[in-house]
């Protein structure tokens, strides 16, 4: 049981990450028929004792099409030609997603435009008339 520490107050079971290997896609060469370096990272948001509630939900609208129906993350690595730098660039990338998780949004607060910028608008909607009202066919009478 190793822990992957990811804040102060949370830290993930390398139990919880399942990792699967692959043959990277691209460009081919002699090795790359035979070794499958591409890595193909799953942990289970839904069900992991390592979050909080509100950490797996804000987890879940940041990773968009990465997450499954069933709440399970996946995420894929085969930018080097190591399967371990492979392996090491997906749990650093799995640990920077849970961090932005971690921070909380501010709360927006509803506020009301002020007198002098609803007379500006008003001023700038004045002025663009005119200019076009001054268009149009010229008249010779």
């Amino acid at each position: 049981m190793t822990l992957i520490p990811v804040t102060r107050s949370i830290a993930i079971d390398t139990d919880e990450l399942s990792e699967t290997f692959v043959r990277s896609t691209g460009a081919g060469g002699q090795h790359v028929n035979t070794t499958d370096s591409a890595v193909q990272l799953r942990f289970d948001v839904a069900n992991s004792p390592s979050l909080p509630e509100a950490v797996k939900n804000r987890l879940a609208m940041i990773a968009g099409r990465r997450m499954t129906a069933d709440g399970v993350l996946i995420l894929r690595s085969e930018g080097s030609r190591s399967q371990l730098m492979n392996r090491q660039e997906v749990v650093e990338r799995l640990v920077d997603l849970i961090r932005e998780a971690t921070i909380v949004p501010k709360a927006r607060k509803a506020t009301k435009p002020g007198k002098a910028a609803k007379a500006r608008r008003v001023d700038a909607k004045k002025a663009r008339s005119s200019v076009k009202a001054g268009r149009g066919k010229v008249r010779f009478d």
